[in-house]
């Protein structure tokens, strides 16, 4: 089933915030915390430092209403910097495939900041863009196996 939840972005500060959050909201994370050292070795990309490799790459947590929050640590030894515009993220989780590359394709027409849907290591479709009203959206379209 389709669905929203809202994605933050952290300077390295990703885990002290959700186990934070998780006190305030009383709840479990979905799944366990993944670190980018936990991110399969990708072609033509230079390892990562043991500083970078211990930082978040992805966790998820239930807040209220169905509602998740989910979060990664921004890289500064990629460039990566959080600024007001690019620490929060509206993820949208459609359906199908073809529903994903419509939203994609509708939101990021006259955008920017964008990274074209493509299949990732984690089995999603993935994708990302600023519209053109300098909201950030990403998209995970979760095939069925």
């Amino acid at each position: 089933m389709a669905k929203v939840s809202i994605y933050l972005n952290f300077q390295g500060n990703t885990e002290e915030a959700f186990n934070f959050y998780k006190k305030v909201f009383n709840t479990e994370f979905v799944g366990s915390i993944m670190y980018n050292k936990d991110i399969p070795a990708q072609e033509g990309q230079p390892p990562l430092s043991e500083e970078d490799g211990n930082k978040v790459m992805h966790v998820c947590l239930p807040i209220l209403g169905g509602t998740q929050i989910m979060a990664t640590d921004m890289l500064e030894s990629m460039g990566h910097k959080v600024v007001i515009g690019n620490n929060t993220t509206i993820n949208l989780e459609p359906d199908t495939r073809e529903e994903t590359e419509r939203l994609f394709n509708a939101l990021s027409e006259g955008g920017s900041d964008i990274a074209p849907l493509q299949d990732m290591f984690w089995g999603d479709y993935w994708g990302c863009c600023l519209d053109r009203f300098g909201i950030r959206w990403m998209f995970n379209h979760h095939p069925e196996k």
